[in-house]
């Protein structure tokens, strides 16, 4: 009888704490405008620290363009600091191209619509804060 009442209250313990980390979580949707042409994919990443931002990605996705915009969503991202990058790999190959300088030949874009200056975007100018759903729009 112990026993059955021991796993009755470890599995309401571990339920209740399951619901409570779930409604912690949020959805991130992100909107990619202003493609030059449907060609491709879009390749969208979320980042989670400044140290991986553009490096290595927290999660990702890989959208088809329809009328020279997507849209990707993000589900069960806990409450935090994130940025979103993106690319559009117009010539479907996999990768952000670039030209001999090492400059993107291809679109490219941040969340907050953060753009770098003789070099990538800046962490810290495309952050947000997740602490509800959120939707953003990226603009090529």
């Amino acid at each position: 009888m112990n026993t059955l009442i021991r796993i009755i209250i470890s599995s309401l313990v571990t339920l209740m704490s399951f619901q409570a980390s779930a409604q912690n979580n949020y959805t991130i949707t992100v909107k990619v405008e202003g493609a030059e042409s449907n060609d491709g994919k879009m390749f969208i990443a979320l980042y989670d620290t400044a140290t991986n931002f553009l490096d290595k990605s927290y999660k990702g996705e890989v959208s088809d363009i329809k009328n020279k915009s997507c849209t990707v969503v993000f589900k069960d991202i806990p409450k935090g600091t994130y940025a979103v990058s993106m690319f559009h790999d117009e010539n479907d190959n996999g990768k952000l191209d670039t030209n001999f300088f090492g400059f993107p030949s291809e679109d490219y874009g941040c969340s907050n619509d953060a753009r770098g200056i003789m070099g990538p975007p800046r962490w810290k100018d495309a952050k947000f804060e997740l602490n509800e759903n959120k939707s953003i729009t990226i603009h090529l």
